[in-house]
């Protein structure tokens, strides 16, 4: 075999190699990413604001939509609650096909009467959940969310940055997909109505 050929062999069998191993990472992150997104949602134990025990088995049952913030927030939180409840409404009747959740990252001022109070501002429909800091970070931990507390300023004020998409869940539980922040509201409403249909 010449040299040109025998070259043209190397490259080719460079290039399949290479090829090969690039479809192996692609899958490993692949079957990583879906492993990943299975994994979304899992075991808590929350209370809801008339002090009713919620866990995360009690959220089966019907499709739902779940999302964490805090009542002292300055616009993430008050953004998405007013969204929701309009989402809620242009859902009509299958509104009730669809649970919310709304769980708080801040159990040192989101007493469960604070709580009710800012939620029923926006929707009764809407279910606030919050409980002691060890059982908001396991759902915390279990829902993948971020959030961090910052110090409170010389007015004893405290922020707290945190994730703020909707996730959102089929009736047996399983992550369907998300509402981001700022998503337009059709996109949005669309994504509820497939949640609610099963499709």
């Amino acid at each position: 075999m010449g040299a040109g050929k025998i070259a043209v062999v190397v490259v080719a069998a460079v290039a399949a190699s290479a090829a090969a191993g690039a479809l192996l990472i692609t899958e490993q992150s692949t079957s990583k990413t879906e492993e990943f997104i299975a994994d979304i949602g899992g075991p808590f134990t929350l209370t809801d604001t008339s002090g009713a025990t919620v866990t995360h088995d009690d959220l089966k049952g019907r499709p739902h939509a779940v999302f964490f913030g805090y009542t002292f927030c300055p616009d993430v939180c008050p953004t998405t609650l007013f969204e929701m409840s309009n989402y809620l409404e242009g859902l009509g009747d299958k509104a009730e096909d669809l649970g919310v959740y709304f769980i708080s990252v801040d159990p040192k001022n989101d007493t469960a009467e604070r709580l009710d109070m800012y939620i029923n501002a926006f929707d009764s429909r809407i279910v606030g959940l919050t409980g002691p800091r060890e059982a908001i970070d396991e759902a915390v931990r279990e829902y993948r969310i971020y959030y961090k507390v910052h110090p409170e300023d010389e007015n004893g004020f405290q922020l707290i940055d945190h994730s703020a998409h909707v996730l959102l869940f089929d009736e047996n539980a399983h992550f369907q997909g998300q509402i981001a922040y700022g998503e337009d509201p059709e996109v949005a409403l669309a994504k509820l109505e497939n949640l609610v249909n099963g499709t």
